[in-house]
């Protein structure tokens, strides 16, 4: 039996999939309405979506979405709000805003930015409305803080030795990255497919050969693999640098971080909490 990787699909094609019948513990979130609503609280706060990108496993059973929105703060990168919904329980809902590299289209979530994950019972459908929008209002925030953190990586000089130990340790020891990824990190390293305005020994550059090996993660996992290396490179990097404010407060005024019935936080590194494991054979056929 082969393995079947996720694909680029098209917005038709995920409104189109058969929703699931789970019984009445599981709360259906259709992706036809997390791209409408996501696209018209968009569209309501004044963002101007440039690009849409769409990704999913057979059937669209786990299906993400990517959006690039217009901004004209950093010449290097712009806007991007991502979601992830799955029909099959194998992860929650999540939805975070994040940027992307212009050149490449990488992407990049930092933890700190009170990324949501929901899972699929009681008001679930109707609960993303209230997150997405909390995200969108805070959108430039977020935006502001990673070009921070992408000026901050520009100052730090990380020769290939040190490169090539880190990505052992996203290996081994974080398991961020499979082998697969590993080697496209290799030959990025080598050979970059992008010049991102700085020079091989720096730790941008660096983070841009992770974050496109990312483009290889199942939808499942992109959102959480993003954040977890993020905050990987923040406490290896920057904050030993001096250049991370570790104490800076994110959360948000009015926002509530737990809901009465518990089924959701707005979390950081609590990500592995999205995985119920009682169905993670469901993806047995994308296991490495």
């Amino acid at each position: 039996m082969g393995y079947t990787r996720p694909t680029n699909t098209t917005k038709d094609l995920l409104v189109a999939a058969p929703l699931p019948n789970h019984g009445k513990t599981y709360t259906v979130i259709p992706h036809k309405d997390v791209i409408d609503v996501t696209k018209n609280l968009l569209d309501k706060s004044g963002f101007i979506i440039t690009k849409e990108l769409y990704r999913a496993n057979m059937n669209a059973k786990v299906a993400q979405g990517v959006y690039h929105l217009a901004s004209d703060e950093d010449p290097e990168m712009g806007m991007m709000f991502a979601w992830t919904n799955s029909y099959d329980k194998s992860t929650r809902f999540q939805c975070a805003v994040g940027a992307f590299v212009n050149v490449c289209s990488n992407g990049m979530l930092c933890g700190d930015m009170a990324n949501y994950a929901r899972k699929h019972t009681g008001k679930a459908d109707h609960d993303i409305h209230t997150q997405i929008s909390s995200q969108v209002k805070s959108a430039n925030k977020y935006y502001t803080k990673l070009i921070e953190d992408k000026n901050n990586m520009r100052k730090i000089f990380l020769p290939k030795k040190q490169q090539a130990e880190l990505v052992g340790r996203l290996f081994l020891d974080e398991e961020i990255i499979d082998a697969s990824q590993v080697s496209i990190i290799k030959a990025e390293m080598k050979d970059p497919s992008y010049h991102y305005s700085a020079d091989l020994n720096n730790a941008w550059t660096f983070y841009n050969h992770v974050t496109h090996s990312f483009k290889k993660s199942h939808p499942r996992t992109w959102m959480s693999d993003q954040v977890k290396f993020h905050e990987f490179m923040t406490a290896e990097l920057l904050s030993q640098a001096g250049l991370h404010e570790k104490d800076f407060n994110w959360n948000l005024k009015g926002v509530n971080t737990e809901m009465t019935d518990n089924n959701y936080n707005m979390v950081g590194s609590d990500w592995d909490a999205d995985i119920e494991a009682q169905d993670y054979d469901t993806f047995e056929e994308f296991k490495i």
